[in-house]
């Protein structure tokens, strides 16, 4: 079979000779007891950079012994992208949503042998999951495997936000020393009301971090979390998110992108929220509209927006989120740490090592199987597209 995958670029400077850290540390289960991505060997050391081209999520070795061809690109947007050229045989395709090959309906009815995409990481968006469906093609991803690290990156916006850190690291960094200059945008959390819209694996874990700073937490989901979870965080569930928003200084985006949340955060939605709230948004950026929120934070009625996920990816280079004022966005990282790239480079071969061999793929890692939405697609996305418009991202350049 022939194996495309949709990696990253390579560091600028080169693949490192040497890390950070020389190991990682051992985590054998995920926070609801399911475990890491299970296959029968890797042909890599976790913590190495796997996620860009050169590192080939560890699967070279594997794929090349089995008999399978491996083709690797970065090269996915524009017209004739090396991606594209290569999918039109390609049986399987994996892509990353940092970097993400927009697989469209039009693409799909060129490509005659594709059987499965692959995410590696969370969030199959990029998939026109309505066309995969109408295609008989199946669509998984590897849950839950950086669920933990995108969590952290919340926690770290919403700090970073609320102290305003990036206008004191930058006075530091300039030389400068003028503490009024520094804080005069500046609180604390402690007794903030911070609320998610999405409790799933990425918005619980948020809530459950932020609980020690002594906040007030919320949430609206459309599956509601239990009595005693409610109890244990001491959370306020809400019917609407327009009810969550109304009483929140921040509200964290962590809901899947389907034509539900497409554009849920407009003009409209922000005008109801609390003038000075933070938006934090590491779910995807399509679920905000930009216009509004770089007018919302022109004119004050946000304080804040930080995230690390734009539409399309790469973000184009005028893009305006890249220029609006108090803003603390960061490329698509939350989710490929070197810790969570060893999760999602293992799950990518438990998948395949499943798919090759006819066996079940987890129920967990199903997002369309069989012309339907199915596992935790079936739990967390809508029917329909959420594609349109990514041709966009063939205006960044590097």
């Amino acid at each position: 079979m022939k194996i495309l995958c949709v990696l990253y670029d390579d560091p600028t400077d080169g693949m490192p000779n040497s890390y950070a850290l020389d190991s990682l540390p051992k985590i054998e289960k995920y926070a609801d007891g399911m475990s890491l991505p299970t296959p029968n060997d890797i042909d890599f050391t976790p913590g190495e950079l796997l996620g860009c081209v050169s590192g080939e999520l560890g699967l070279r070795k594997f794929l090349e012994e089995a008999g399978h061809t491996l083709v690797v690109t970065s090269n996915k947007d524009g017209d004739n992208s090396e991606a594209d050229k290569e999918l039109v045989d390609a049986d399987v395709v994996i892509s990353q949503p940092f970097w993400p090959y927009y697989l469209t309906r039009e693409k799909m009815q060129k490509a005659k042998n594709l059987k499965i995409a692959i995410t590696a990481g969370i969030g199959s968006d990029h998939v026109d999951l309505q066309a995969a469906m109408d295609h008989n093609i199946d669509v998984v991803e590897v849950t839950f495997c950086n669920s933990i690290s995108v969590s952290e990156h919340i926690v770290m916006m919403i700090l970073s936000m609320v102290r305003d850190y990036h206008t004191q690291h930058a006075i530091a960094k300039s030389g400068g020393w003028n503490i009024a200059d520094a804080v005069k945008r500046s609180y604390d959390v402690e007794g903030m009301h911070i609320g998610t819209v999405a409790a799933g694996r990425i918005g619980l874990a948020a809530l459950r971090r932020m609980k020690p700073f002594e906040v007030n937490l919320h949430y609206f989901d459309r599956h509601r979390l239990s009595a005693e979870v409610e109890k244990e965080l001491n959370l306020t569930f809400h019917e609407t998110v327009e009810s969550m928003v109304a009483v929140c200084d921040v509200v964290t985006i962590n809901c899947p992108l389907h034509p539900e949340t497409e554009n849920l955060f407009d003009a409209q939605m922000i005008s109801k929220m609390k003038k000075g709230a933070y938006i934090i948004n590491t779910a995807r950026g399509k679920i905000c509209n930009r216009e509004a929120i770089a007018e919302a934070l022109e004119s004050g009625q946000l304080s804040g927006y930080a995230g690390d996920v734009w539409f399309p990816q790469p973000a184009p280079n005028d893009h305006i989120w890249r220029t609006m004022p108090n803003h603390g966005m960061t490329p698509h990282t939350s989710g490929t740490s070197l810790s969570a790239q060893a999760r999602y480079a293992a799950g990518t071969r438990e998948i395949l090592e499943c798919f090759f061999d006819k066996k079940p793929i987890r129920s967990e890692y199903l997002i369309v199987q069989g012309g339907e939405l199915a596992g935790t697609g079936a739990h967390s996305y809508s029917k329909g597209s959420a594609t349109s418009g990514s041709e966009e991202a063939s205006k960044y350049k590097k």
